[in-house]
């Protein structure tokens, strides 16, 4: 996006024109192509034009992320997809502030996704960006949400911060070529990410970072939302209260999980045969290692030691994995298992897999089912063999007892 575009956008003509854009999306149906031809023929001006039509497009594209907020605020394509999802940002910020710190700098602070959680927890915020376009950004979304704070374009790596209370970083972990992989060749590099460990810091890190990648005395928290894992965060000694956190948010709210629930804490893996229950846990939960946390709160084990499924005897409601009860063990093989789905009347199916060379859509297709029942289908390996369990999910039922395992 163009700066001297965007900065017109916030005039007065500009907001003008932004709010017919929106309007002709309205009118349209969304169409772009309708929209673009209503716009220009209001504004002359290409860029300008360009400009308003982005900003619609990506506020509508933003609604996911950023709710109600995202119909007043401003985004270029590739902040918006980096940017942290509300509901994560919003848990940080008050983890953050339960600290004390009174104030926060963000580094790499983007179009302000992290800033506006900070502010509305209470903290001083300050952002800055190497991007000009960004802090113009971030600056406009804390002014349309009636929030201070403070945006500048500057390299967080030479600054001065002993005078802030806390310090956030977002590293960049794409460049020219796509995703970087190796952490070293982060923006910026992983060895200035570890000097910011060293004072009261958190860091947002990819889900996929190692666990010997993480400092001594450091907590790694991977935190997922509605079923999708997010983002890992790493808190220096200053704010850890952990070695290991699975976070999950979901429409009930949000539990957390530590090493401190898991009475196996890696020293074991206790197997043990099928129950009548199958627990599939929270993808955080398998990243931060505690599985045999789940494991152990509802009474159960693993069903083979390498893979994260876990079977009781017992139904639990449990905001750390989603609950199944087995209705029976189905043939393996392609052909006897085709035919038993086809006994049993089933031509919907949701096939889901751990441990075993199977793909679920393919798979689908070959069974080629055409019955009336919907099922759902469980391909993984128990006491290292290939098996398929015909299950049924189950909710969160006042029949089912709580997991005692929400800190």
């Amino acid at each position: 996006m163009d700066l001297d575009a965007f900065r017109w956008l916030l005039t007065d003509d500009g907001q003008r024109l932004l709010d017919r854009a929106s309007h002709a999306y309205a009118d349209h149906d969304g169409d772009p192509v309708r929209s673009a031809a209503t716009v220009r023929k209001i504004e002359s001006d290409p860029d300008r034009a360009a400009a308003a039509l982005t900003q619609v497009g990506l506020r509508i594209k933003a609604v996911p992320k950023f709710g109600d907020d995202a119909v007043r605020m401003y985004f270029t394509p590739d902040a918006l997809e980096q940017a942290t999802r509300t509901r994560v940002a919003t848990h940080r910020a008050a983890r953050l502030a339960a600290a004390a710190p009174e104030s926060v700098i963000d580094l790499g602070c983007g179009i302000g996704g992290d800033l506006i959680a900070f502010a509305r927890a209470g903290l001083t915020v300050a952002g800055v960006d190497l991007d000009p376009v960004r802090v113009a950004v971030a600056e406009a979304n804390l002014a349309a949400l009636g929030l201070p704070g403070a945006v500048q374009v500057a390299d967080g790596t030479t600054l001065d911060l002993s005078g802030f209370g806390a310090v956030f970083a977002d590293p960049a972990r794409r460049g020219a070529r796509g995703r970087v992989f190796d952490a070293e060749g982060w923006t910026p590099p992983w060895s200035f990410v570890t000097s910011l460990l060293g004072r009261a810091s958190v860091v947002k890190v990819a889900p996929g970072i190692p666990h010997d990648l993480v400092p001594d005395s450091v907590e790694a928290e991977w935190v997922s939302e509605a079923g999708e894992v997010k983002e890992a965060a790493l808190w220096s000694s200053y704010l850890a209260t952990a070695r290991r956190r699975a976070t999950v948010i979901g429409s009930g709210g949000l539990a957390s999980i530590t090493e401190e629930d898991d009475p196996y804490d890696g020293r074991e893996r206790p197997v043990r045969q099928l129950g009548a229950f199958l627990y599939e846990p929270d993808g955080a939960v398998i990243r931060a290692g505690l599985v045999t946390a789940v494991a152990a709160g509802v009474d159960g084990g693993l069903l083979d030691e390498h893979i994260a499924y876990v079977t009781s005897d017992t139904s639990f409601r449990s905001p750390f994995a989603r609950g199944y009860q087995v209705l029976e063990t189905l043939p393996y093989r392609e052909k006897p298992l085709k035919a038993a789905l086809r006994e049993r009347g089933i031509g919907r199916l949701t096939i889901k897999k751990r441990g075993v060379d199977v793909v679920p859509e393919q798979l689908r297709k070959r069974l080629d089912l055409h019955g009336e029942q919907e099922a759902t289908l469980v391909m993984t390996r128990v006491a290292g063999e290939g098996t398929a369990l015909l299950v049924q999910p189950f909710g969160q039922g006042t029949d089912s007892p709580a997991m005692p395992l929400i800190r």
